[in-house]
C-alpha cells in the first residue's frame, strides 16, 4: 500500500502552556491529515526528555511525558481546576522554552494528583499493574528527586543505588506520595494518549513512533536492569554508543549511552527488549528503531575518551534477536532507520526481517546521480523523507548548499529560486516509487534552518521549533490531498 505522511513531534503542535500536548492541538492535527489524504502521523520518542532536552535520551524507554499531558483536557474530565490566566503563556509561540514549560505545568499536575488522587486511586493501582515498568520508575523517579537530581549512580545511599530490597522497601514507604505522584502521571499520558490513538485510528491514521536503539546512562532502565548493560562492578559503563567520523562531524558522535551486554540478553531470552517492543507496540502502529544497524554491527567508544575517534565496531544481536521478536511480539509493525555503516550482516538483517529501510532526499545531490539518495534509486519497500528531525530543513539546506549540489538539485526536480526548493522536495518524494513518503511539516509549510529540530552532536537551542497556531491551513490541506491522490497515496476509506 502507498502511503504518505508527515512527521511533526508532539512538542511541536500549538497547544496552550508553551509547549505541545495530547488535547485539542493534537485532534486538530489529526483532522489535518485526515483531509490532506494522509495515513502516517510520525512523532519522536514520547518519553520524558533528558540531556539538553533530547527525547532520545530519556530517563525511561517505557514512560510518556508528562510534559505531554492536556490540562485543558484534566479540567473538562473533572480532574483540574485552574484558571486560564495560571496557564503559562510564552513570549515566542514558535519556539519551546522547556524549563519555563516545566515550571507553568508542573504544579498544575500535582495540584491534579491533589484534587483528584483518591477518586484516580483505582484507575492508577489498575495501570500499575498492567504496566510491569511503572513501579520501578515511579520509585526511581521519587528516589532521584530526593537526591537533588543526581545520577543515580551518585546516590549516596550504596543500598538504593545496588537496589537492595531493604533499601527499596525503605525508601517506597518514606516516598510514598512522590511514589504515587509519578505513578499518576504516567497514567494520565497512558489515558490521554491511547485516547489520541483511537482517535487518529478511527480517522484512518496510523501513529508511526520513534524508538531511540539506546537507553540513556541515567534511566530507570539501567538502574532496574544493569545486568542488560555494559556496566563494571561500580555500574560505571565500559564503553558506550556512538559513530565515527560521518556528514555530520569529522569528530564523529559520542552518544554516551551505555551498550547492551547481548551475550547475557540472549542467554535470558531477549526478555528486556521483548518487554520494550511489547510496550512500542502498544503505544504505536509502526515503530521506527533509530539506528537499526547497531544491530547488525555496533560503534563501541571507550568510556571517557574525548570523542568518537577512536571506537571500534562490535557484531550485533543480529537475526536470533529477530526470530524471538517475531515470536514474542506478532504483528509488530517496524521501520529500520538504517543509514550509517551498512555491512553484509546489516544487509542479512534487513533482508530476513523485510522491514523498510529509509532514504532521505536532502542526502541526495552529495556526489552524482549514483548516490543512493537520489531519486528513483529509491526501492519500493521505503521510507523516503525530504528531511529527518537531524535535517536541516530543505529550505535551509538549500541556502547552504554547495553550487554543485545545488544546481543538481535544481535540475532534478524542477525548480529556480530557493523559495521553491521545499515544495520540489516534497513533490520528489511522494511521487517516488517509494512506499511510504514523509515529510516533516517544516518542509510542508516551507520554513528556514530556524525551524530546524536538530543539529547531532550540539547541545542547548535543539528539540524547540513549534508550529504558530492557524499555520496547518485548509488550503495547505487541499494541496497535500491533491498531491496524494495524483501520487496513488490516497487510501481507501
Amino acid at each position: 500500500m502507498r502511503a504518505g505522511g508527515v512527521l511533526l513531534h508532539i512538542t511541536s503542535l500549538p497547544s496552550p502552556g508553551g509547549i505541545g500536548d495530547l488535547g485539542d492541538e493534537a485532534r486538530a492535527f489529526a483532522d489535518f491529515l485526515q483531509a490532506a489524504g494522509m495515513t502516517i502521523w510520525q512523532v519522536l520518542p514520547v518519553g520524558p526528555t533528558g540531556y539538553g532536552e533530547s527525547p532520545y535520551q530519556s530517563p525511561s524507554a517505557f514512560a510518556g511525558n508528562p510534559l505531554l499531558i492536556s490540562l485543558p483536557q484534566l479540567r473538562r474530565d473533572g480532574l483540574l481546576d485552574y484558571d486560564d490566566s495560571e496557564l503559562y503563556s510564552p513570549e515566542d509561540p514558535s519556539r519551546v522554552d522547556y524549563d519555563a514549560a516545566r515550571a507553568g505545568k508542573l504544579p498544575l499536575l500535582r495540584r491534579a494528583f491533589l484534587q483528584s488522587g483518591e477518586r484516580m486511586r483505582a484507575e492508577t493501582e489498575a495501570f500499575r499493574r498492567e504496566q510491569p515498568w511503572a513501579e520501578d520508575y515511579a520509585l526511581f523517579s521519587a528516589v532521584k528527586d530526593h537526591f537533588g537530581g543526581r545520577m543515580w549512580s551518585q546516590w549516596t545511599d550504596r543500598g538504593i543505588r545496588n537496589r537492595r530490597w531493604l533499601a527499596r522497601r525503605k525508601y517506597r514507604r518514606q516516598l510514598a506520595g512522590e511514589v504515587e505522584y509519578h505513578l499518576f502521571t504516567q497514567m494520565l499520558f497512558q489515558r490521554q494518549w491511547m485516547a489520541l490513538k483511537a482517535y487518529c485510528n478511527e480517522r484512518g491514521i496510523m501513529l508511526l513512533g520513534d524508538m531511540p536503539i539506546y537507553v540513556a546512562e541515567d534511566s530507570a532502565d539501567t538502574w532496574t536492569h544493569p545486568k542488560v548493560f555494559q556496566l563494571d562492578r561500580n555500574r560505571v559503563p565500559k564503553r558506550v554508543a556512538g559513530v565515527p567520523p560521518d556528514y555530520f562531524s569529522e569528530d564523529g558522535q559520542m552518544w554516551g549511552n551505555p551498550l547492551y551486554r547481548w551475550d547475557y540478553l540472549k542467554k535470558k531470552g531477549y526478555f528486556w527488549w521483548v518487554d520494550r517492543m511489547r510496550r512500542m507496540a502498544e503505544l504505536y502502529d509502526l515503530v521506527r528503531i533509530d539506528h537499526f544497524i547497531g544491530f547488525g554491527h555496533y560503534y563501541a567508544i571507550p568510556y571517557g575518551a574525548p570523542n568518537a575517534r577512536n571506537g571500534r565496531w562490535e557484531d550485533g544481536p543480529g537475526i536470533p534477536l529477530f526470530e524471538t521478536l517475531r515470536d514474542r511480539v506478532p504483528g509488530m509493525r517496524v521501520v529500520a532507520e538504517d543509514l550509517g555503516e551498512v555491512n553484509d550482516q546489516v544487509l542479512a538483517l534487513m533482508d530476513y526481517t523485510g522491514y523498510p529501510g529509509m532514504k532521505v532526499l536532502c542526502y541526495g545531490f552529495d556526489g552524482d546521480e549514483t548516490n543512493p539518495h537520489f531519486p528513483g534509486n529509491e526501492g519500493k519497500n521505503t521510507v523516503l523523507y525530504t528531511g529527518t528531525h537531524d535535517n536541516d530543513t530543505v529550505l535551509g539546506w538549500a541556502e547552504k548548499a554547495g553550487p554543485k549540489a545545488l544546481a543538481l538539485a535544481k535540475k532534478t526536480l524542477g525548480f529556480d529560486r530557493l523559495e521553491e526548493a521545499p515544495e520540489a522536495f516534497v513533490r520528489s518524494v511522494f511521487r517516488s516509487r517509494a512506499d511510504t513518503a514523509v515529510a516533516p511539516m517544516q518542509d510542508i509549510l516551507g520554513l528556514g534552518g530556524d525551524a530546524r529540530m536538530n543539529l547531532p552532536g550540539t547541545v542547548g537551542g535543539n528539540w524547540a521549533w513549534r508550529m504558530l497556531p492557524g499555520a496547518a491551513t485548509p488550503e495547505t490541506a487541499k494541496r497535500l490531498k491533491e498531491l496524494n491522490r495524483e501520487t496513488g497515496r490516497i487510501p481507501v476509506r
